[in-house]
């Protein structure tokens, strides 16, 4: 006698958490540095976003973008005499490693944000983009209808 239960293939399980999602803070820069070091360093770390770092915590004091030095370029300011703490956003807004990815959405549509931290205990520990979150959450809608089930908004 044959068996006829079948098991079906286990989906992959799609990310739960910015941890899943999160790249590690490839580059980070001093508030006295030069805006125009802060462009260099992005491009050749192909990042959108740097994090300033408070020396005493380890944790994010501060967060410059590729958006806040278009600004200042499309203002006319010379990136070689601008310096970081002109543009930087102070006291940026930070996840925690166990932020699920829905909230972390809901983090940053709510603050218009691009770029959101990832702190732990230690400090910095690593960045998410929207793409990333938008990128994980489609992955959720995928493994939910590859599952049969149906995508719901949370």
């Amino acid at each position: 006698m044959a068996d006829t239960s079948a098991q079906k293939p286990v989906p992959p399980q799609p990310p739960a958490t910015v941890a899943d999602i999160m790249r590690p803070p490839l580059s980070t820069v001093e508030p006295n540095d030069h805006v125009a070091a802060a462009a260099y360093l992005m491009k050749r770390a192909d990042a959108s976003a740097l994090v300033i770092l408070d020396p005493r915590t380890g944790m994010p004091a501060g967060i410059v973008t590729a958006t806040d030095i278009a600004h200042a370029v499309a203002d006319g300011r010379d990136l070689n005499e601008a310096r970081i703490h002109d543009l930087m956003t102070a006291s940026p807004v930070v996840i925690d490693k166990a932020t699920s990815i829905n909230a972390a959405a809901r983090t940053m549509t709510g603050g218009h944000f691009r770029h959101l931290p990832v702190v732990g205990d230690a400090g910095l520990i690593g960045m998410v983009d929207i793409t990333d979150v938008c990128r994980a959450l489609l992955d959720i809608d995928l493994s939910l209808e590859s599952a049969g089930g149906t995508a719901q908004p949370q």
